[in-house]
């Protein structure tokens, strides 16, 4: 299968139509309707349903997210040796909402000041997603909040706390109050995260199963709970890095009592033979973390 092929199948389902895809592409209509039933007939399937406006199948869709993957670890590599040269390209950072992610913008900032053709995207997502993406190489670096399985990784353990709290809405009766006990968190109805490991931390904490809670959804991101919460139609369990985005007049944060917290680290994929952009900007990270940690 040509990269070619796979980035058509991309400006085509971006499009949502093979004639404006085409003039995108700059090729003919008829060429390009033929080159997509060419992949279908290379994977056996059926990739579009066709109408007014072309919709994927489930087949579709599993190609769009392998195709994104593959086109963006190309781009990768090819700008990992146009940087042999000169220091410039793209570096990727991973990060949910954690307080230690914080200093990226410094990083970012100073990184930038010795090599101004650098640029950096940023993705946003948990831990899992945030660990995968390392694994397949589409991502540079990654903030995790732990536990997590580190054992493919090289890292830093960052000094930052990730306190845990739960976030109401600004009118909730617990919004007057400092914390949150756990009797407290009993009583109410909760959002909480869908990752299996914080589960089982959360439950230490706890001293009783989180199945015990009255627990209304599950969330990978936050951003996907905080309507509920607004709402009032549950609360969410999460910590507080991931909420400092939030409106204080819509939104309280208040901590658990006793205090439940986690550590973090910046992790990046093991013996992965970094130059570059990525290999300086590892360098500057460590160098900055040696002189933090020095006692």
């Amino acid at each position: 299968m040509e990269l070619r092929l796979l980035e058509y199948f991309l400006t085509v389902v971006r499009e949502e139509n093979i004639s404006r895809a085409a003039e995108v592409l700059h090729v003919t209509q008829p060429t390009l309707s033929r080159q997509m039933k060419e992949l279908e007939d290379e994977l056996h399937t059926t990739l579009f349903i066709r109408g007014k406006r072309l919709t994927l199948t489930d087949s579709g869709v599993m190609l769009r997210r392998r195709a994104e993957e593959v086109v963006s670890l190309i781009n990768k590599i090819d700008s990992e040796f146009r940087e042999q040269e000169e220091v410039s390209g793209v570096i990727s950072v991973g990060s949910g909402g954690l307080k230690a992610a914080g200093i990226l913008p410094e990083l970012i900032e100073h990184f930038r000041e010795r090599y101004p053709l650098v640029s950096f995207e940023l993705i946003t997502g948990n831990a899992d997603n945030i660990k995968e993406r390392l694994e397949h190489g589409l991502l540079d670096f990654g903030f995790l909040l732990e536990p997590v399985d580190i054992e493919k990784f090289d890292y830093l353990r960052l000094p930052s706390k990730e306190k845990w709290g739960v976030l109401l809405p600004a009118d909730h009766r617990l919004a007057a109050e400092k914390a949150v006990t756990r009797k407290q968190l009993k009583n109410l109805p909760l959002i909480v995260t869908s990752r299996t490991a914080l589960k089982s931390e959360i439950e230490e904490w706890l001293k009783f199963p989180v199945s015990e809670l009255d627990i209304v959804a599950t969330h990978n991101l936050i951003n996907n709970a905080a309507p509920l919460t607004e709402r009032g139609v549950a609360c969410v369990l999460t910590i507080e890095g991931a909420v400092d985005m939030f409106d204080p007049a819509r939104f309280a944060f208040r901590p658990l009592k006793p205090e439940l917290s986690m550590t973090s680290v910046l992790a990046w994929k093991k013996l992965s033979p970094y130059s570059g952009a990525a290999g300086k900007f590892l360098e500057y990270i460590e160098s900055i973390h040696s002189e933090h940690t020095e006692v």
